[in-house]
């Protein structure tokens, strides 16, 4: 509560209007002090009332001057208050709108945790949000994008724009700090070279400011991969190498991007979870727990990733020990 008061004294400060409300108040205070005075059958507490409602309308009707001093104390406050009321309304009006526009146009600062951030906008980055926005754990989630264009670039409600460049005082604007996932994606107006190293840097930054946030970045260049390595970037997605072993692996096995594309898709069919061991299945082999997962939750698991290796196990043999600490990569229709 007094959190919500201070917020409301420091805006009616920020913006200017302690100085319409204390107009308002003399004028609240100089018709009840009239009304007193010149009508005789009012006493102060309805003098009052009929001020403040005169001001902020034009009168109930139920309380009405008859003297001549009330009529001129009366029309003071109607004209008065009109001018006033609507300067102060004018005003509200005015800073919402410019806080709207401040916003729309990356001017703004954030204060979300474990919130997701998207550095660079791009074709790539609309299909990113559009699959992040159909997946239910992030469906509401904050997101806030870094780019350096005009306005934010699509209607989403809960994403936030930054407009710059992706540097330190941008991502700070960001909360970088308290960020749980940030992806780092290419500026395509620059060269190849060029753009690889933006994301390196971007990277090398984000690790200073926050090393617990899991960080994923887009490359054109494999040879930038030990770059990012050096950086400890959790994920690094080479575009050129990805798309052509998928089209490779089509070549060889008709229909087989499809399959991907489904698999990779949050808004049709099944989709690829990494999920925790369930506790009753830590510590038995991954056929009990292909097995169990089949059985139980109707899920296909692909692989485990052995979190203490930083290393992916696909197509386990049938005896793996499955440890309580593993993730399953798992083909199904939700994560649960």
């Amino acid at each position: 509560m007094k959190n919500i008061a201070h917020n409301i004294i420091k805006f009616v400060i920020k913006e200017n209007l302690h100085r319409i409300l204390l107009i308002m108040l003399l004028l609240i205070v100089f018709g009840a002090v009239g009304m007193a005075i010149f009508e005789p059958n009012v006493n102060w507490d309805n003098a009052l009332w009929w001020s403040i409602v005169t001001l902020t309308t034009v009168g109930y009707g139920d309380i009405a001057p008859t003297t001549f001093g009330g009529r001129i104390v009366g029309s003071i406050i109607m004209i008065l208050g009109i001018g006033i009321l609507g300067m102060f309304t004018a005003t509200i009006a005015s800073v919402f709108v410019e806080q709207k526009l401040k916003v729309n146009r990356g001017m703004s600062n954030y204060d979300f945790t474990n919130h997701t951030i998207i550095c660079e906008w791009n074709y790539r980055a609309k299909e990113i949000l559009r699959e992040l926005r159909s997946d239910s754990r992030v469906l509401d989630q904050p997101i806030i994008l870094i780019a350096d264009i005009d306005e934010k670039p699509v209607n989403d409600e809960n994403l936030h724009f930054i407009k710059g460049e992706v540097d330190e005082a941008n991502l700070q604007r960001a909360n970088i700090a308290a960020a749980k996932t940030v992806v780092i994606l290419g500026d395509d107006k620059l060269d190849n070279n060029a753009r690889d190293a933006q994301v390196v840097l971007a990277a090398l930054i984000i690790e200073s400011i926050n090393p617990s946030a899991y960080t994923i970045v887009e490359l054109v260049n494999e040879q930038n991969v030990a770059h990012c390595r050096k950086a400890h970037v959790d994920e690094i997605i080479v575009l050129n190498e990805f798309s052509s072993r998928l089209i490779a692996r089509a070549a060889l096995d008709h229909g087989i991007s499809k399959v991907m594309s489904e698999l990779l898709s949050a808004s049709t069919g099944n989709n690829l979870y990494q999920v925790p061991v369930p506790r009753e299945l830590a510590d038995q082999s991954f056929l009990v727990v292909f097995s169990e997962m089949k059985r139980t939750r109707n899920s296909i698991v692909l692989a485990v990733y052995r979190r203490d290796q930083d290393i992916v196990i696909s197509n386990p043999d049938v005896d793996l020990k499955v440890a309580a600490n593993d993730q399953l990569v798992i083909v199904s229709q939700n994560e649960h």
